[in-house]
């Protein structure tokens, strides 16, 4: 990772933590990409969206009222319930019979925070670190640990591999076979669903807005043109934020319904 390509945000937080973190990586025998900067720019962004997450939703709990909910709160709650029965706590209502509230926290939790570190990247100077294959994987490791360990919870470990076996008990060796595959295979679809689209989301941008200022530039010596061309790197970027804000609450809304469903066919009953 070069130097300029270090954001602001990394290097302070490589400024403050950079040392401690160069020590235990090197306990882990883990070589940094970059010495200079142990942090990158993917884990300063996580980590900024963490700190952003947790100060606004401790303000955010001081001033929830049942009896007089405010406009963010009730923002909030749309994340949770909706009209268009879109929110994660419809989505688990829809997909289980009972016990659905349970799961709300932490596949709530999941979801807001991809749409987070998908949309950070609207501040200027900032960007998306599920563009960055790592931190999609690690989203992706989380949930497939986590509707496995709710399949175990609920049925037992005996009772949670029935649903490997099938239903035929003669074709259970192949089942299982099948099911492994079928399961570890959600790690690559949530993984590369998220990074792909974010990535190519992010670089769509930079590169017309690159482009578009190069335009304006050559265009700029134009006489009247060059009025006309300086207004393009104003508007046609609307266009790509716009597009990119689409991407990012399309690909969150994804990463929480695939996740409820996990949970719901980890905990339903074998047949």
């Amino acid at each position: 990772m070069e130097e300029h390509h270090v954001l602001a945000v990394t290097k302070l937080l490589n400024w403050l933590l950079g040392k401690p973190v160069a020590a235990l990586l090197a306990a882990l025998h883990i070589q940094p990409e970059n010495p200079q900067y142990p942090i990158p720019n993917h884990v300063a962004m996580e980590i900024v969206v963490f700190v952003v997450a947790a100060v606004f939703f401790l303000w955010l709990k001081r001033r929830i009222s049942v009896d007089r909910p405010g406009g963010t709160q009730q923002c909030i709650e749309l994340l949770l319930t909706n009209p268009m029965n879109l929110g994660v706590r419809d989505l688990l209502a829809s997909n289980l019979e009972h016990g659905a509230e349970k799961y709300v926290p932490m596949l709530g939790s999941i979801g807001i925070f991809v749409l987070m570190c998908n949309l950070i990247s609207l501040v200027p100077g900032l960007e998306s670190p599920t563009a960055t294959v790592s931190v999609p994987f690690g989203c992706a490791v989380v949930v497939f640990g986590y509707y496995n360990w709710s399949g175990i919870r609920h049925h037992g470990v005996l009772g949670y591999g029935k649903h490997f076996l099938g239903p035929n008990l003669y074709m259970s060796p192949l089942m299982v076979v099948i099911e492994a595959v079928s399961h570890s295979a959600r790690l690559l679809s949530l993984t590369v669903r998220l990074w792909v689209n974010m990535f190519v989301s992010e670089l769509l941008y930079g590169i017309f807005l690159g482009l578009l200022l190069q335009l304006s530039i050559y265009l700029g010596h134009l006489n009247v043109l060059g009025y006309v061309a300086f207004v393009l790197p104003l508007a046609f970027p609307l266009i790509f934020i716009v597009l990119h804000i689409f991407v990012g609450i399309l690909q969150a809304f994804v990463f929480t319904v695939l996740p409820v469903i996990y949970v719901a066919g980890a905990v339903k009953e074998a047949h």
